[in-house]
């Protein structure tokens, strides 16, 4: 069995909660992970709809061709969706690791006598 995290000790800060606090390294981190994740779903998205834009539906009916539109938007609906989420989590994942950069070095930044 692994040990327990010492969470006790000093180079790790925690929140009240019990959850690490988060560090500019694993904002940075999450959103390498996130912006890779949501660069695959665009590949995925685009491909998805290509594959439906070069294979119409062989069919007269009307209702039949309703609902398949209806699928296929919901496909790439949900697909874009997905992308779009991913990558406003990366952008805000660095947004956030940016602002904590700053705060730590303002904060590291002694103060001014005048």
């Amino acid at each position: 069995m692994s040990e327990p995290t010492n969470l006790t000790d000093p180079a790790v800060q925690v929140s009240k909660e019990g959850a690490p606090a988060p560090s500019p390294l694993r904002c940075v981190g999450g959103s390498l992970v996130a912006g890779g994740i949501a660069i695959v779903l665009y590949r995925l998205t685009t491909s998805i709809a290509i594959a439906f834009a070069s294979k119409p539906l062989q069919t007269d009916n009307f209702t039949t061709q309703r609902i398949s539109a209806a699928v296929r938007t919901l496909i790439i609906g949900l697909s874009s969706l997905g992308t779009g989420i991913f990558a406003l989590a990366a952008f805000g994942l660095f947004a956030l690791g940016i602002q904590l950069l700053i705060q730590r070095s303002k904060d590291a930044a002694p103060p001014e006598n005048s």
